[in-house]
């Protein structure tokens, strides 16, 4: 870590563009931290969950730094590390979305996997030319368990249902042998899921929150989805990201579930999602096989007694109340598009099926 107290900390977040790396850089802010961020290039700006956070460099005293990296290029991520000189690194970054995955595999296992493996390397071959120390972060997820049975904890044998969960397993692996190897500060968090009126609208809950106001506000008319069976233990992705912090912050590095420890399927979900818009999920929800995973996760629920115990945490928000935030997040959303259409803009649907 850094000695010079008149600098703040440095922390490096890859994947900064998604919902737990915008969420983690406005808690790491809060703790004074000169953060910086990995992104992609693409050729349209994907920085929307992060520009209410984010200064013009040109500016005085900003706190966040963006910088050009892929986790698929080792050589990149070298000269970032050199550039950066972080105390902290937080390894958000994945092709996270498991269904997907099934699709692309071996992207998905080149992402999540070997760029974890990258990054471990570039790490080591830095720590040993500077002489620096850099805790690392490695983001673990409760699809690693895949069929094992609930509750799953720490010591739950992982049984991976999806390239995806392959991948996190591996990766989770490379973060175990090189800090058991080379006496690296590697942290894993295994987090069950975790939403917000940030999570991506292909995600299932923001998918049904997104839909269900639309359909409210007369924008749409179905919503189309898969297993209504499926239990997952469901928190609130800004109560998560300070879990990822406290474990960086302890002496020695260790690997935690952290998990609300309540498990709810899809279809109650949706049952609290359309009873706070007065509307009945029945009438308005289809089944279509696409969204079927080749190998399904069927009970997903956390023991979160070690983080408890060991690191303090706990959740704030609970399921209702992560329900109706994003619920009321995306009636407004529905509410300045039907504003647009009704004075005559054309609205593309974002709702459009792929596989």
């Amino acid at each position: 870590m850094s000695n010079d107290i008149s600098c703040p900390r440095r922390a490096l977040i890859s994947g900064i563009t998604g919902q737990d790396g915008s969420y983690l850089a406005e808690f790491l802010i809060k703790q004074g931290y000169q953060v910086h961020g990995i992104v992609r290039r693409t050729s349209l700006f994907n920085t929307d969950r992060i520009d209410h956070i984010y200064q013009d460099p040109h500016e005085n005293n900003p706190q966040v730094f963006l910088h050009y990296g892929d986790m698929t290029d080792g050589t990149g991520l070298r000269r970032i590390l050199h550039k950066v000189r972080p105390d902290e690194i937080y390894n958000l970054a994945a092709q996270s979305h498991v269904k997907v995955s099934f699709d692309q595999p071996e992207y998905t296992a080149d992402t999540v996997a070997t760029g974890t493996l990258r990054l471990l390397e570039a790490v080591r071959d830095y720590m040993d030319e500077t002489g620096s120390v850099v805790r690392i972060y490695q983001a673990g997820s409760s699809e690693m368990f895949g069929s094992s049975l609930p509750p799953q904890s720490e010591v739950t044998p992982f049984h991976p249902r999806s390239p995806y969960a392959v991948s996190k397993v591996a990766a989770y692996w490379y973060a175990v042998n090189y800090r058991e190897a080379y006496g690296m500060y590697i942290a894993n968090g295994i987090l069950f899921n975790h939403e917000s009126p940030r999570r991506g609208e292909t995600f299932v809950t923001r998918k049904i929150t997104r839909a269900a106001t639309r359909i409210k506000l007369g924008l749409q008319q179905k919503i189309y989805l898969g297993n209504l069976a499926s239990r997952r233990d469901w928190g609130y992705a800004g109560d998560f990201v300070e879990a990822m912090w406290l474990m960086l912050q302890q002496e020695k590095p260790d690997d935690y579930v952290v998990a609300t420890g309540e498990a709810h399927s899809v279809e109650e979900f949706l049952e609290a999602v359309f009873a706070i818009l007065e509307l009945n999920w029945r009438e308005y929800v289809e089944i279509d096989a696409r969204y079927f995973r080749p190998a399904e996760v069927d009970f997903l629920l956390g023991d979160p007694v070690k983080v408890r115990n060991v690191l303090g945490w706990k959740p704030r928000v609970n399921f209702d109340d992560l329900v109706r935030m994003m619920v009321e997040s995306d009636l407004e959303l529905a509410r300045q598009e039907k504003t647009l259409r009704d004075a005559g803009h054309r609205i593309v649907s974002r709702g459009m099926a792929i596989g």
